[in-house]
């Protein structure tokens, strides 16, 4: 296999992962989402509103399924003129929450008029309680406010899985830190890290000066050769084949990097791009200015590398220290030029001009895909990741990140 190129496989049964462990994670240094108008967010997090985080799962669904607006009578009548082709338009998950019973039992009472009359009840019950919390409008349009309620619910769920794989806190663990390879050491001072502590060193300095214990002017820690900043771009296609429960675990990997880049003192920006580059965020420390931007994402149309790789460029120009690109997607560049392939490459040349590393994250791609997107990383002196299990995807993020 190509040293630029990794690739992630997965069963059911076992997990088959080609590449080592992610480096160590930095343990919280203050709240992230620590300001006014985010504090009234997180309030419904900790006072428990469970109905109001069901609801923002379900504005998060409606969005990766690409629902512009909800209508009470178009959602029923999908449902019993066609269950196949509702399923299709609105997704398990969104019909599960908004009708309140589980896929098994919609496809088998359907045609039932009873169950119709009830459904459609409950339906709009649940429609008119998204309007009376304000999280649509008299439209059912999804509201700022009904973005950021699903946004922190994105934020929580995809949190409550780095823990799960082990991909944050104490559970990471490699012989190189993230922070740099250890040195010497020194004497502690405020704001060390604990994991830097140099224990047996610091045992040894409290019995040369004759200590019963170790005191605070006995411990040592571990000096790290710097690492240098990052500014990383999270660029996700959102063409209509990402739709669905696709782009919504690519959301999900895009607020993992985030949060992690963010933790790190890193700096993390957004791109978003179809047959145009849809929303374009410069590296920043802000991670609710991210959350808000990654939960409003559908999926649009064409693929169009070219743009975006050019947009990176412009975004990246003022950053100091280390810029990389990441590219998510499942298709070809497929607009542009008559050659949309060379235009791309061209465009990876130029980024490489302007000291920017480029890696590429596949999803299930065809063969001629992953020729172009080898060629973009040999170009751009980045990794190629080529993805066949989406629950993989954080993963795959989250050691690119480290990797750089």
């Amino acid at each position: 296999m190509d040293k630029n190129q990794q690739r992630v496989i997965h069963s059911d049964k076992k997990k088959n992962i080609e590449f080592g462990e992610l480096d160590p994670i930095r343990e919280q240094e203050g709240n992230l989402l620590s300001q006014t108008e985010e504090d009234k967010l997180m309030r419904l997090v900790l006072e428990g509103d469970k109905e109001k985080l069901e609801e923002g799962k379900l504005i998060e669904q409606s969005i990766n399924q690409s629902i512009f607006s909800f209508n009470a009578s178009d959602i029923f009548e999908n449902l019993v003129n066609n269950f196949s082709v509702a399923q299709e338009i609105y997704g398990e998950s969104f019909l599960r929450v908004i009708s309140g019973e589980s896929m098994d039992s919609l496809k088998r009472n359907i045609k039932i008029p009873e169950f119709q009359r009830k459904l459609k009840d409950k339906i709009s019950s649940k429609i008119g309680s998204l309007e009376d919390e304000n999280l649509i409008d008299e439209h059912g349009i999804v509201t700022e406010y009904g973005n950021e309620v699903a946004a922190i619910k994105l934020y929580m769920d995809e949190l409550n899985e780095l823990e799960s794989k082990g991909l944050i806190g104490e559970k990471i663990n490699k012989k190189l830190s993230r922070y740099g390879e250890r040195k010497d050491t020194r004497n502690y001072k405020k704001g060390d890290r604990y994991k830097d502590l140099a224990l047996k060193k610091s045992i040894r300095q409290s019995i040369r000066r004759g200590h019963n214990q170790i005191e605070k002017e006995d411990l040592r820690v571990f000096e790290r050769e710097s690492r240098g900043k990052i500014s990383v771009l999270y660029a996700l296609d959102s063409s209509g084949s990402m739709k669905g429960r696709k782009i919504g675990l690519c959301k999900k990997a895009g607020v993992a990097l985030a949060y992690n880049a963010i933790n790190e003192h890193d700096k993390a920006g957004l791109l978003v791009f179809g047959e145009k580059v849809e929303i374009a965020i410069a590296p920043t420390q802000d991670l609710m200015q991210i959350l808000r931007s990654i939960i409003k994402i559908k999926a649009k149309r064409e693929t169009n590398f070219v743009d975006t790789i050019k947009n990176s460029i412009n975004l990246l120009a003022d950053e100091n220290g280390s810029k990389h690109l990441m590219l998510i997607s499942d298709g070809l560049a497929n607009v542009g030029s008559d050659d949309p392939k060379r235009e791309t490459l061209n465009a990876v040349e130029e980024a490489v001009f302007n000291g920017i590393t480029i890696s590429f994250v596949g999803i299930n791609m065809d063969e001629e895909g992953e020729k172009l997107a080898k060629k973009i990383v040999e170009i751009g002196n980045g990794r190629l990741y080529v993805v066949n299990d989406l629950e993989e995807l954080d993963y795959v993020i989250l050691n690119d990140y480290y990797s750089i």
